[in-house]
């Protein structure tokens, strides 16, 4: 008699319900998997026979065909292993056959019968949730993670025998508790501290400001200025995650492989991909879909260190997910969107040779190269980044101070007091920060006083800046009205934001 067995299929980050049906007939002793099986899930046939024998369990010689509906649903990868176990064994006379009802279950065999962890589990017990299912049987390494999506019961099991059992009554494991999220780390392991940070107070400010507003960051300077030290100190200074934000970037770390024995991811992530990574590597995508870089630092940094070095089509390719917060990867045969809420951060050097600027060494570049180097980040790329700060070589006499500037801990209390500020005035547009915001919020929020509005006036004139640039200097300015907890953009605030605009400031002087 046919025996079905619900499961997922992930595709992406989200998770769809699949029915695995197995009929046992006289015949031929044969496996034939259908319902668009990829090659892990074709090969599952024979590490299932080989987990079978090893549990202890017989199957008889017969024609076993296994059905995975819908049939247009394209299925992959090796969590189908469990399921289909089960279904050969309910099929073939175990008396587990009335028992799986209102189950969804999950897992990866080895030939031993024990149970390795899978991708996506939380978001397979979401999904498991929202059609309704009762309980959701897991391996034991899985179980922490997919309790997290609460209203189903998540049965953890270390061997396909406990799967077996538990289902027949004969083994009753406690559903697993939800991890208790009792807060979020404040600071990323590895982050530093800005009090190490010798001199680079110009720079420091920018941080502060970028953090404080979730702004992107651009940061130009000679070798060895300390940008991407700066950079890498980014993810210290920011607000902990709260629980809601912390839950999306697990989903996009297990459905990406990443999430390793952590239940929950607690501290917001920072990445940096090398300079040569692909258009698939930063935005998803690949024969299985899987998240990119930008997707990975959700609710994160994305640090893009050298920044000009990038393949054009991978920084064009940032200027939708910069405006719209997600990505969505088209393919012939599958259509995914991730999330992508993040703080992009860039390093650069000024010029090719680097020296720029650098009162130690002389520039070798033509006006010719400089303008060519500077094309490589397209204009309308750079009005998506909100902050233009150049970062100077330090002095020797200042690289002999240890320890002396503000701590990380310091500025953090000032960006999590901006973003309160924040978050009580944006409440209503439901909207979080100050980058986020729009013409009508900017309008209502951001508008200067007089005198801010003659000096903004002024600057666009002199340097030519685009209605985008424009508003990204209000946003800017509303940003450092919040660290400095004054309701009303004045001209002060609006000076300081122009002034992480050098890259235009740079531009009017080859025009």
């Amino acid at each position: 008699m046919p025996t079905t067995v619900a499961t997922c299929a992930l595709v992406g980050i989200e998770a769809h319900p699949v029915q695995v049906e197995v009929d046992v007939a006289p015949g031929v002793p044969y496996t034939a998997t259908v319902g668009l099986p990829d090659h892990a899930v074709r090969e599952a046939k024979d590490r299932i026979r080989a987990a079978l024998k090893n549990s202890g369990y017989t199957i008889p010689p017969r024609r076993i065909t296994i059905n995975l509906a819908p049939a247009h649903l394209r299925k992959e990868g090796p969590a189908y292993d469990l399921p289909i176990a089960l279904a050969i064994l309910g099929a073939t006379g175990h008396p587990l056959h009335g028992h799986v009802a209102g189950v969804v279950a999950a897992g990866e065999l080895a030939l031993d019968g024990t149970l390795r962890p899978i991708r996506g589990a939380l978001s397979i017990a979401a999904a498991a949730r929202a059609a309704g299912y009762e309980r959701i049987l897991l391996p034991a390494a899985n179980a922490g993670e997919a309790a997290l999506a609460r209203g189903v019961a998540v049965l953890g099991v270390r061997t396909l025998a406990e799967a077996a059992d538990t289902l027949t009554g004969r083994h009753r494991p406690a559903p697993v508790r939800a991890f208790a999220f009792a807060g979020a780390e404040p600071e990323a392991a590895g982050a530093g501290d800005l009090a190490e940070v010798a001199g680079q107070e110009h720079a420091k400010r920018a941080l502060e400001v970028a953090a404080a507003g979730g702004h992107n960051l651009v940061l130009i300077g000679p070798p060895g200025a300390g940008k991407s030290m700066i950079a890498r100190r980014l993810a210290g200074i920011l607000p902990p995650l709260a629980f809601d934000e912390a839950l999306e970037v697990t989903r996009v770390h297990s459905a990406a492989g990443l999430l390793g024995d952590r239940p929950l991811v607690t501290t917001r992530p920072f990445r940096a991909p090398h300079h040569t990574v692909s258009a698939a590597g930063i935005f998803g995508g690949g024969a299985t879909p899987r998240p990119g870089e930008l997707s990975l630092a959700h609710h994160g940094v994305l640090f893009l260190d050298e920044l000009p070095e990038f393949r054009r089509d991978v920084l064009e390719g940032l200027r939708q997910p910069l405006e719209e917060h997600r990505v969505m990867v088209v393919r012939a045969r599958w259509r995914v969107t991730y999330p992508a809420r993040v703080m992009l951060v860039g390093a650069m050097n000024p010029c090719m040779c680097g020296h720029l600027g650098d009162p130690r060494h002389a520039c070798r570049c033509t006006p010719h190269q400089l303008l060519q180097y500077r094309a490589r980040i397209s204009g309308p790329l750079l009005d998506r980044i909100d902050l233009h700060v150049e970062v100077a070589p330090v002095p020797y006499r200042a690289l002999g101070t240890d320890g002396t500037g503000e701590a990380s801990a310091a500025v953090r209390a000032r960006v999590v007091a901006a973003r309160e500020r924040q978050r009580f005035r944006l409440a209503r547009h439901g909207l979080a920060v100050n980058a986020a915001m729009g013409n009508r919020e900017l309008h209502e929020h951001a508008r200067p006083d007089a005198e801010g509005a003659r000096l903004l006036a002024r600057v666009m004139e002199r340097l030519g800046l685009s209605a985008r640039a424009y508003t990204r200097i209000l946003k800017v300015a509303r940003t450092i009205a919040d660290l400095a907890g004054i309701e009303r953009v004045t001209a002060a605030h609006v000076a300081e934001a122009v002034q992480y605009r050098s890259l235009d400031r740079a531009a009017s002087c080859y025009e």
